[in-house]
């Protein structure tokens, strides 16, 4: 299997000019960029994937680490196309946060897209399903141990700010 490559960034999201391969160590003071979407339907659900069992079989939002070239925005482009079978690239995209949490830097976006679950092409190597949820259900899979509390955090840091 061919290994990514990948670029790294300096703790303030700038480029360094340094890669890595997916698997590789990085060194300190380097960080990988890790893009993620959330992607919020008109009835305010929002869109989460699981994963196969060898990569956890987690729910999970969708997003990944750009290829190395890729701007984030062309990253998490890239990883809605790959992993669901859609492009939004001529969808309104936000930015709603971006930091580094000292192992990878991270640009968190927003995209509202109304589709049915049978209008997805789920990449079948990397995810078992997508499906929407509401945050109620959501908050009740945190309570069923389903799902992590980041993962529904992540939808609400959204929606708070684009009420703002």
């Amino acid at each position: 299997m061919k290994k990514e490559k990948r670029d790294l960034y300096d703790k303030d999201l700038k480029l360094t000019g340094l890669t890595y391969y997916k698997g590789d160590s990085i060194p300190e003071g380097y960080y990988p960029m890790v893009v993620m979407i959330a992607i919020e339907n008109s009835k305010g659900q929002f869109l989460m994937q699981k994963r196969v069992p060898r990569k956890g079989g987690d729910y999970g939002v969708t997003g990944g680490h750009p290829k190395s070239g890729e701007t984030p925005y062309e990253g998490i482009i890239t990883e809605v196309k790959e992993e669901l079978g859609i492009d939004i690239s001529n969808n309104e995209i936000i930015e709603f946060a971006r930091g580094c949490d000292g192992k990878d830097c991270f640009i968190m976006y927003y995209t509202k897209l109304d589709l049915e679950i049978e209008d997805f092409t789920i990449q079948e190597e990397e995810l078992t399903e997508v499906k929407w949820f509401s945050i109620e259900e959501l908050n009740a899979m945190v309570e069923e141990k389903i799902l992590n509390q980041d993962q529904v955090d992540f939808f609400l840091k959204c929606k708070n700010y684009l009420n703002k």
